[in-house]
């Protein structure tokens, strides 16, 4: 498949592990899977399980492209797959590919394959931006910087807390990936979820359980209770999990658009990525990419829920929409995994810009601190957030700061309306929010 537009998953480890290619190797791994786990319970010579996987192993010798084309005629890739399968073993090893199984069941466990590859490499990503934005957020525990409520400036806030806030999301889609990957189910039913064939070769009691136990283990995944064909709860799992760690991401990007703004300039990418007509660009390229797909993630995700609607035993286009989506979703989450990492490793902090940011308004973020401080001073709330109100608009029109207003108050004459205006007094509970949210391992 082409990258060309595909800039934020292009060269990442999750375009490989879900490439074409890749794809063809996990439903080889597990046609081959299935060989051995009907040797283990006696349903296969052991001698044509060790044929049939030898086979498999060498994914080269099958033409990825040939196969596709031929998915045409039966709508899903197993059916040619198989066909080249049985003609590239032994003729006494042929009869036991595929055996009992439908099409369903090699694709599906191949999809649950493919994606626990994926998600470890994901995790991989997500351990590094953990560690990185732990490092900032301890760094930055006391950095002041402007809050900002429905875009403008609100109170004070400071750089560390962001940071441990951004982590904290990632910290939730990492368990959430990790709870998924660790139920990744094979999928073993035949041809309408009833295991019948496999108990018509000679299985009895739980013997087709012991088959399903023998083929989730030859794959590393989970044995389900039940054959899944139209119970997509993994699947719909799997997408939920992967928008909410794009999504993650994409919080982390839109608050480092938004402060790399030239007019805000308190961050800014490491290596920014430059312009075709304009010289002087450093655009925050790699928070754009992840913007970008934070944006698609939620549409492939609704695609893969709206595919839970299976009608009968086996859907006709339910099953057949989630093969796209679910491989796009696990390669855009890939990607932004990658450029999170990437990003927030590099994540330039213009501290200087913080302050002088946050001087802008004139000391205005610390007038709630001021309407507390001074009700005891003037009697009530309301007088306090009267004076307030009126010094603040006051200080806007005459473009004073908002100490030098209040001080020209009668009733402030003895008062250090400075210190009480300082925003860098207000931050409230931020470091130790912080030093809580970097409890959490």
């Amino acid at each position: 498949m082409s990258d060309l537009f595909s800039p934020g998953s292009v060269g990442s480890p999750t375009a490989d592990a879900t490439s074409d290619r890749a794809f063809l190797e996990a439903l080889l791994a597990a046609e081959s899977a299935l060989v051995r786990a009907r040797a283990v319970v006696g349903l296969t010579p052991a001698d044509a399980a060790a044929a049939v996987t030898e086979v498999a192993a060498d994914v080269g010798r099958f033409d990825v492209q040939d196969i596709a084309s031929r998915a045409r005629e039966g709508g899903n890739p197993v059916i040619p797959l198989v066909a080249a399968l049985r003609s590239a073993v032994p003729a006494e090893a042929a009869a036991h590919v595929h055996r009992g199984a439908t099409s369903q069941d090699i694709l599906d466990s191949a999809l649950m394959l493919l994606s626990a590859r994926t998600l470890d490499l994901i995790l991989t990503d997500l351990a590094r931006t953990e560690r990185a934005l732990a490092r900032l957020a301890s760094a930055h525990r006391d950095t002041v910087m402007p809050g900002r409520t429905l875009t403008q400036h609100a109170v004070p806030t400071t750089f560390g807390l962001k940071a441990a806030g951004w982590r904290s999301l990632v910290l939730d889609a990492r368990d959430r990936l990790i709870d998924v990957r660790a139920g990744l189910p094979v999928q073993l039913g035949g041809a309408a979820g009833t295991l019948a064939s496999f108990r018509t070769e000679g299985g009895c009691g739980r013997a087709g359980e012991a088959l399903t136990s023998a083929f989730a283990g030859e794959l590393a995944l989970c044995a389900p209770a039940l054959p899944w064909h139209t119970l997509r709860t993994p699947v719909a799992d799997l997408a939920s999990a992967l928008a909410l760690t794009a999504g993650a991401h994409g919080k982390m990007a839109a608050d480092v658009l938004t402060l790399s703004r030239t007019e805000i300039a308190e961050l800014s990418e490491r290596e920014g990525g430059g312009s075709s007509s304009m010289p002087h660009k450093a655009n925050p390229v790699r928070a754009t990419l992840i913007a970008a797909a934070a944006r698609r993630a939620p549409g492939l995700a609704a695609t893969l829920h709206a595919s839970l609607v299976a009608e009968d035993e086996r859907p006709a286009g339910a099953w057949h929409a989630e093969w796209e989506p679910l491989r796009d979703l696990l390669r855009l989450t890939g990607g932004v995994a990658r450029d999170g990492a990437e990003l927030v490793e590099g994540l330039r902090v213009h501290t200087e810009a913080m302050r002088e940011n946050l001087a802008l308004t004139g000391g205005l973020p610390a007038s709630e601190r001021a309407a507390t401080v001074l009700t005891p001073v003037l009697g009530s709330a309301a007088a306090a957030k009267e004076l307030l109100t009126g010094s603040a608009r006051r200080a806007r029109a005459e473009g004073r700061p908002l100490a030098a207003v209040l001080a020209e108050e009668p009733a402030l004459r003895d008062f250090d309306v400075t210190a009480l205006m300082d925003p860098a007094q207000y931050t409230g509970y931020a470091g130790e929010l912080t030093d809580r949210a970097l409890e959490r391992r």
